[in-house]
């Protein structure tokens, strides 16, 4: 249940306020059940309501894990994913890849191609993977690696077969599986008939109806990017109903330019093969679906701050709370009206 790792160093700036309990609310209100463990390499938290207190849907979760990892974990040798990635030509995939791939696609065309789930083998290549790169490349590794580089190599046929313009083309869907992941254990719980729930997998977080427990909406918070490495402090508190969120960046762990002192991220742009030099932080993305929140906070981190509010008017589905860096190396931060909307000042 762990073999479906991120392979960036980004984690969320998220954290969850909610009260972990399996107890019942005086009356006839439902019970609430909570699943904490260890899954996809990172840690989650589901709360569910169910109508008596020894109903419990954890096997049904820990089968939506095994799910995803069988098909899209690059970690197991026999998964979909990497049997397509080791170019097997019988590989039949199944639904759920189909459905991930297509949203790539997706995304791939309203980014402007900024996110690329074959951007792998660069993102090896440069040192920003789990593998050791191959140190500062020069502009003939770069354009060798950027011919198998690109989703517009890659399609699936009327059979649900993988077809790849070049065989080394290689697929990671790490950057939005987790989301997809989500989603799924979501739509199980509604197959149950839960209308209340929350399913929160390494800070990225669905939610549906509301906390019945508290008897309020499901609230997260957005840590202070000021504090330190040990601290916990918080700059708001917002309200999620029906909605997904999910965050890029990580500006605990920025760089310093030595000369300028200018702080930026470093992420590598499929577009060009070279490291993109961004002064966004941290990208945090409210959706309708988790893998979609998941997706666009990644391809908003290749993308310049003014870009990414261009990028929000024409997707009118997605709010958005943007942390950068200004020209004199202080944090800015970006709201749009709807992110805006769900703050709280005072827990509800």
């Amino acid at each position: 249940m762990e073999s479906l790792r991120l392979r960036t160093s980004l984690f969320s700036v998220l954290i969850i306020l909610l009260v972990v309990t399996s107890c019942g609310i005086p009356g006839n209100e439902p019970y609430q059940q909570s699943e904490k463990g260890r899954a996809l390499g990172t840690t989650y938290t589901i709360i569910y309501d169910v109508p008596d207190e020894d109903v419990s849907y954890h096997e049904e979760i820990l089968a939506v894990f095994d799910t995803v990892n069988a098909s899209m974990s690059t970690y197991i040798p026999n998964s979909d994913i990497s049997r397509v990635n080791r170019g097997e030509a019988d590989v039949v995939v199944d639904d759920y890849f189909k459905e991930v791939f297509l949203k790539s696609k997706e995304v791939w065309r309203q980014t402007n191609r900024a996110f690329d789930p074959t951007v792998g083998a660069l993102v090896n290549a440069w040192g920003f993977g789990p593998e050791e790169g191959l140190g500062d490349l020069d502009s003939t590794q770069v354009d060798s690696i950027l011919q198998f580089t690109g989703l517009e190599k890659v399609f699936i046929d009327s059979l649900n077969r993988v077809v790849k313009a070049h065989p080394q083309v290689y697929l990671d869907f790490n950057a939005l599986a987790k989301g997809y992941c989500i989603d799924l254990i979501g739509r199980m719980l509604e197959e149950k008939g839960v209308e209340n729930y929350l399913v929160e997998v390494g800070g990225e977080i669905l939610c549906k109806g509301s906390n019945t427990r508290r008897v309020k909406n499901w609230v997260v918070a957005i840590d202070n990017p000021l504090q330190g490495e040990k601290d916990r402090l918080l700059i708001s508190k917002i309200k999620l109903v029906d909605r997904a969120m999910a965050t890029s960046g990580n500006y605990r762990k920025y760089r310093v330019d030595e000369t300028t002192g200018e702080k930026y991220v470093h992420t590598i742009d499929p577009r060009t093969g070279y490291p993109f030099k961004n002064n966004v932080l941290s990208t945090s993305v409210i959706a309708s679906t988790c893998m979609e929140a998941d997706a666009y906070a990644t391809a908003f981190m290749l993308m310049p701050l003014d870009s990414i509010r261009s990028s929000l008017r024409e997707l009118p589905g997605l709010e958005a709370y943007v942390i950068a860096v200004d020209d004199k190396g202080d944090l800015v931060e970006f709201r749009t009206d709807g992110f805006e909307d769900l703050v709280i000042e005072e827990e509800q």
